[in-house]
C-alpha cells in the first residue's frame, strides 16, 4: 500500500540519566536512531504518518529524572503527534489527524462515569506504548482516538502537534476546576510551554481576571498580550511576599482578594507548589496541572476552614479534542507565536537545550527527516 514502510525510523531513548544513590556515580542517558518493526494493525487500528512531535517536559522527566514509565526503555518517547493516516481503517486513511496524548480503554467503569482522561488501562504514546512513540517517522494508534483536522488554513500540520498535550492539558484543566464566565484565575507557571495556554484558555473560557505568576519578565510581558490582566514576577520573592504583592494589585483594582479564585499550578516546581498554597483561601481551588518530584508541606486542615479544594487533573479527554482544535483555528487560542520547528535529527540537541532553559520561550516540534 502507498506510504506504508517496510520499517518505522525512530529515535528511542534506551538509557535514562540515573545517579547511583551510594557511590553518586551518573549515568548518561542515550537516545539512539534505529529501525523497528510495522505491527500487524488490529481492526479499529491505523497507522500515521508522523507530521510533528512536541518536546514537552514530560518527556524530559523520563529521560533526564528519573520519572517512572509504564514500559521500560528502550522506549521511543513523544506524546505530542500530528500526522496523516496512512493504514488500516479505511474511512480515515489520508486524513490528517492530532493523536490525543491519552487514549482511554472506553470500557472501564472510569471512562463509562466521564473520567476516561484518567483511564488506567488508558495507552500514551511516549510511555506505555513502548517502542511505539512520536519521535519516530510512523506510528500505530486505535483510530477512535483520533481528531480530524480539517480546514487548518494557514498553520502547519507539523505545528498543531502541540493541541495534543500543551493545549488541551489546559482545557480539561479548567474542566476540572469548573471554571466559568465572571470567575478569577490565578496561573502560576504563566510564560511556560503549557503555561502561555492555560492563561489564553482561561481567558477564552470567560475567566473576569486573569493574573499571571512567573519569573521571566520578558515573558511575562507577552502574556499581557495573550489574555493575562495582571502579572507578577516571582523572581527573589517569598510565598508571603508574592502573597502580599497579590492583595495589594487587588485592593488597587478592585478585584476581591479573599476568596473564590481559582489557582491554576502549571509550573509542577516546588516554589510553584508552595505558593500556590500559600494563595489558596476562602472557597478557592487549586489545580494541580504541571508535574515535579518534590514534596510540599501543608496543614490540611485549612482547606476545612476555607471550605477550599486541592485537585489533580491528568491529560485531556480525546472528545475534547475538536473543541481546542477549533478554538486555536479560530484564533481564540494562539499557536504560532509559541511554537518552534526542528527537524527530529537534532533530538539530543533539542532535549539538552530545553532542560537547561526549563521554561524555553517555545514549544518546540520535532519534524521527522529520517
Amino acid at each position: 500500500m502507498p506510504g506504508v514502510p517496510d520499517k518505522i525510523q525512530t529515535w528511542q531513548m534506551v538509557q535514562p540519566w540515573s545517579k547511583d544513590k551510594e557511590t553518586g556515580k551518573v549515568t548518561e542517558g542515550k537516545l539512539e536512531k534505529t529501525e523497528i518493526p510495522v505491527p500487524k494493525l488490529q481492526t479499529g487500528e491505523v497507522l500515521v504518518e508522523v507530521a510533528g512531535c512536541g518536546v514537552c517536559h514530560t518527556d524530559l522527566g523520563y529521560f533526564f529524572d528519573g520519572v517512572p514509565t509504564v514500559s521500560k526503555p528502550p522506549l521511543t518517547l513523544g506524546h505530542e503527534i500530528s500526522g496523516v493516516v496512512v493504514a488500516g481503517d479505511e474511512k480515515w486513511i489520508g486524513k490528517e489527524v492530532i493523536i490525543p496524548a491519552v487514549m482511554p480503554c472506553r470500557q472501564c467503569h472510569l471512562c463509562e462515569i466521564g473520567r476516561g482522561n484518567r483511564c488506567l488501562a488508558q495507552k500514551m504514546p511516549g510511555n506505555s506504548l513502548g517502542i511505539y512513540g512520536g519521535n519516530s517517522s510512523h506510528i500505530p494508534v486505535p483510530s477512535i482516538d483520533l481528531c480530524e483536522v480539517k480546514d487548518r488554513g494557514d498553520f502547519e500540520l507539523a505545528q498543531l502537534a502541540v493541541v495534543a498535550d500543551a493545549v488541551t492539558t489546559p482545557y480539561q484543566a479548567a474542566k476540572r476546576a469548573d471554571l466559568q464566565k465572571g470567575d478569577n484565575v490565578i496561573v502560576i507557571g504563566a510564560t511556560g510551554g503549557v503555561g502561555v495556554h492555560m492563561v489564553q484558555t482561561a481567558k477564552a473560557l470567560g475567566a473576569k481576571t486573569v493574573i499571571g505568576i512567573a519569573r521571566n519578565p520578558e515573558k511575562l510581558k507577552r502574556a499581557l498580550e495573550f489574555g493575562a490582566d495582571f502579572v507578577i514576577s516571582s523572581v527573589d520573592k517569598e510565598p508571603r511576599d508574592i502573597q502580599k504583592e497579590f492583595r495589594g494589585l487587588c485592593k488597587e483594582n478592585g478585584i476581591e482578594a479573599g476568596y473564590g479564585w481559582k489557582i491554576f499550578e502549571v509550573s509542577g516546581t516546588k516554589a510553584g507548589q508552595d505558593l500556590a498554597l500559600t494563595l489558596l483561601s476562602f472557597t478557592g481551588k487549586l489545580i494541580v496541572v504541571g508535574f515535579g518530584m518534590a514534596k510540599n508541606e501543608y496543614s490540611i486542615s485549612r482547606l476545612m476552614a476555607f471550605d477550599a479544594e486541592i485537585i489533580g487533573t491528568w491529560g485531556c479527554l480525546p472528545e475534547y479534542y475538536p473543541i481546542v482544535l477549533d478554538m486555536v483555528l479560530s484564533g481564540k487560542i494562539q499557536l504560532k507565536p509559541f511554537v518552534e520547528m526542528r527537524p527530529m535529527s537534532t533530538i539530543s540537541a533539542v532535549y539538552d537545550e530545553v532542560h537547561k532553559a526549563g521554561s524555553p520561550a517555545k514549544r518546540i516540534v520535532l519534524t521527522p527527516d529520517f
